[in-house]
């Protein structure tokens, strides 16, 4: 029994993460139709740059937070206004090539500037671990699983009670309608690839003391990210959600229970079903019309 509870606490630990990146791929794609696969770079350069400012420039943790945030969030508006929306006129097969490219050039010049070796971060908390009835939870993972559900929830208050959040709401329900109502698609879209970036490097921000970073680290991430939203389904809120701590879950399962070796296939085994059983996700209607 006390297996079984440490795997859902590392399942739920690791979901937390994947739900983040899920969240990044939704609010993205409801508001542009495109999937972009940059999501786990901004995971990345959250980790790497906030670690290296610390360990390299001696910048306090809030600090190099606010700096690893801020830059992750000008890659995420350079690719749309000066990548994406540039090749607007490109079909989605293309923009979603676009944006894997994208995904390629950070890692390189990641590898460049910020070197090869895994960055790490200190722990939020000052205790390193706690033990509840034989279950071992580091007190990172307890700060993972909290500012996930914070930014969710900062999210939805932000879309359900600003102006600006309406406007993405809107664009994402009937981007015609929106635009004939005088709202600026292209500022919208642009807002929504900024605040993925944000909630990208904030989350490689949460996960780094526990995961380590380096610059390849998003690419698995992006895969099991999107698994996530994909499993979820794109056309709820809570879909994506929900989606990345069952891929969570069940990667720690499977780890526990088959083999760790594999730990990284359960997400590809996953999406391979979800395309060929429930492409819609759990929670999402069989079909979406979108004007």
């Amino acid at each position: 029994m006390v297996a079984f509870l440490q795997l859902i606490v590392s399942g739920l630990t690791v979901g937390a993460i994947y739900a983040l990146v899920a969240l990044g791929f939704t609010l993205i794609y409801r508001a542009s139709d495109i999937f972009n696969f940059s999501q786990g770079e901004f995971f990345m350069l959250g980790g790497m740059l906030a670690g290296i400012s610390m360990a390299t420039y001696g910048l306090p943790y809030p600090v190099a937070a606010l700096v690893a945030c801020l830059i992750t969030v000008g890659f995420g508006l350079a690719l749309y206004f000066y990548g994406i929306r540039q090749a607007r006129s490109a079909s989605p097969i293309q923009l979603l090539i676009l944006t894997i490219g994208a995904s390629m050039l950070v890692r390189g010049l990641a590898s460049a500037l910020l070197g090869k070796d895994f960055v790490t971060l200190p722990g939020l908390l000052p205790w390193q671990t706690w033990r509840v009835g034989g279950v071992v939870i580091q007190t990172q993972a307890v700060a993972i699983i909290a500012g996930a559900i914070a930014i969710v929830l900062a999210l939805w208050v932000f879309m359900s009670r600003t102006l600006t959040g309406k406007a993405i709401v809107g664009v994402a329900s009937n981007a015609l309608g929106a635009q004939l109502m005088g709202i600026n698609r292209t500022v919208v879209v642009g807002l929504c690839f900024g605040l993925s970036a944000l909630i990208g490097a904030l989350g490689g921000i949460l996960a780094t003391p526990i995961t380590l970073t380096s610059y390849d680290s998003g690419t698995m991430l992006a895969i099991k990210g999107f698994t996530g939203a994909m499993l979820g389904g794109m056309g709820r809120p809570y879909g994506p959600v929900v989606g990345g701590l069952l891929v969570g879950l069940l990667e720690a399962f499977g780890a526990g229970y088959v083999s760790s070796v594999y730990k990284d296939a359960f997400a590809l085994i996953v999406l391979l079903m979800v395309f060929a059983l429930r492409p819609q996700g759990l929670f999402a209607s069989h079909s979406v019309e979108r004007v």
